[in-house]
């Protein structure tokens, strides 16, 4: 189980660490060279995770390897990789792959108002709907409400036919689809039924109070200030909020953003929480993660509008030269 079939695991931990030596002799693994501790660490967990009865295939592996080497002593693989968020139909787990995902969820977890920031991929929006699902199959909260701004990704559709859940549709398809993954086909068109699961687009959110709801905002980076704060001042008694985004998609006009620059002026309240996913945290191909640090290396003016707002080397929201509370 630890090496792999004909050793393949074993081939891959020796590729990922050139300059470490590693020697199986039996039931024995000695490791010398520059990296040796850190391969003996990933060994232990390694261990762990199948004692826990983990299939250690090449993706559990490479998320492994990422969170032992970037010397994260709050990202133990044994932790994260085997924390359930939920049990999906067909027996399948929805667990957090990577150190940043898993503190997203114990934020969402803790607070009542969480924020996900980060680029595409990092499963900000899976991870909410799954939190969301399990809030309300343990009668934490009444029903799931799920909101996103209308606005088009860069082009204009045109006008939508249909009543106002056809006009919708394509913008909350993302969400649709996560849904349909955690409860089932049958089981989502049910709660849609009984109104446990609320679709709306954000401008429909105005004049509420939203009491005893999961509440998801999704692309938040499109909202503009008017419209998040009016989306914050819904949240009711017993609700829990999860808002979405990735400051490098900005598709509002003049890069307007509500979500932009949000952190210093909400950063300190008690039960609000921003959580800042990366690269490292991306759960698609490779290529997608290998794609994100591409943009990033490139810069603002390659990344898209509000791309030079989150740049790690600027001022700035996220940037070095402005403090960050981190969860």
């Amino acid at each position: 189980m630890l090496l792999g079939e004909h050793d393949a695991n074993l081939q891959r931990l020796e590729a990922a660490f050139p300059a470490s030596r590693i020697h199986v002799r039996g039931d024995e693994v000695s490791v010398s060279g520059a990296e040796a501790e850190t391969v003996a660490r990933l060994f232990e967990e390694l261990i762990v995770l199948a004692e826990r009865g983990e299939r250690l295939d090449a993706r559990t592996l490479d998320r492994a390897i990422d969170m032992v080497r970037s010397g994260d002593s709050g990202e133990r693989p044994s932790d994260v990789l085997t924390h359930e968020v939920l049990q999906a139909p067909r027996g399948r787990s929805v667990r957090p792959r990577s150190g940043g995902q898993k503190r997203y969820v114990d934020a969402i977890a803790a607070n009542v108002v969480t924020f996900g920031i980060g680029p595409a991929g990092t499963g900000k929006s899976w991870l909410a709907v799954a939190m969301a699902v399990g809030a309300l199959h343990a009668g934490q909260v009444d029903r799931i409400i799920l909101t996103r701004p209308a606005v088009e990704a860069g082009e204009r559709l045109g006008f939508l036919p249909g009543d106002l859940m056809a006009k919708v549709d394509p913008y909350l398809r993302p969400l649709y689809d996560a849904l349909h993954d955690m409860v089932g086909n049958e089981s989502l068109e049910r709660l849609l039924e009984r109104g446990a699961v609320e679709v709306a687009p954000l401008a429909f959110m105005r004049g509420r109070t939203l009491n005893s709801s999961f509440i998801i905002l999704d692309e938040a980076q499109n909202t503009s200030p008017e419209q998040m704060k009016m989306f914050l001042t819904r949240i009711g008694f017993g609700s829990k909020a999860v808002v979405t985004g990735d400051v490098t998609q900005v598709d509002v006009d003049g890069g307007r953003s509500g979500l932009v620059g949000l952190e210093p002026i909400l950063g300190g309240i008690d039960g609000i929480a921003f959580v800042r996913l990366s690269s490292r945290d991306v759960v698609r191909h490779r290529i997608v993660q290998a794609i994100v640090n591409a943009y990033g290396r490139a810069g603002p003016d390659r990344s898209g509008p509000g791309a030079d707002r989150a740049d790690p080397d600027r001022g700035g929201p996220g940037g070095r030269n402005e403090p960050m509370r981190s969860e």
